[in-house]
């Protein structure tokens, strides 16, 4: 059985995903980190969006349903004032909006290639 915490963990990596798939945010992954000795946080939760409008709405989404459906603040945002990389801190799950371009020359993905990635299509 599962620990409270790790059920709470998998609960709001279920509402960030969703979030992201509701303003329709583009190749979704996660990338679970626990295996991987003195990472920053146990998930990166990655997408991109094709306009800076549509990163802010994404990010907002996050913010606003998991606040809604869990009762969890974000312990830091960074980025949304120009929208090109905005970054929400949950301590545990950190979760990347980028703007295409800068997702594409940041490879984060390939940076925690030791962690197991996960995509998350909508098929």
């Amino acid at each position: 059985m599962k620990k409270k915490t790790e059920q709470n963990e998998d609960l709001l990596l279920d509402v960030i995903i969703e979030s992201i798939k509701n303003k329709k945010g583009k190749e979704i992954v996660s990338i679970d980190l626990t295996k991987i000795e003195n990472s920053v946080c146990d998930y990166f939760v990655i997408c991109h969006a094709d306009s800076t409008t549509q990163v802010g709405a994404i990010a907002d989404e996050i913010r606003d349903k998991s606040k809604e459906h869990l009762g969890i603040s974000a312990h830091h945002v960074e980025g949304m004032e120009n929208s090109h990389w905005v970054l929400l801190d949950y301590l545990d799950i950190v979760v990347h909006v980028f703007l295409g371009e800068f997702r594409r020359f940041y490879h984060l993905e390939e940076l925690w290639a030791d962690g197991v990635l996960v995509k998350h299509d909508d098929n």
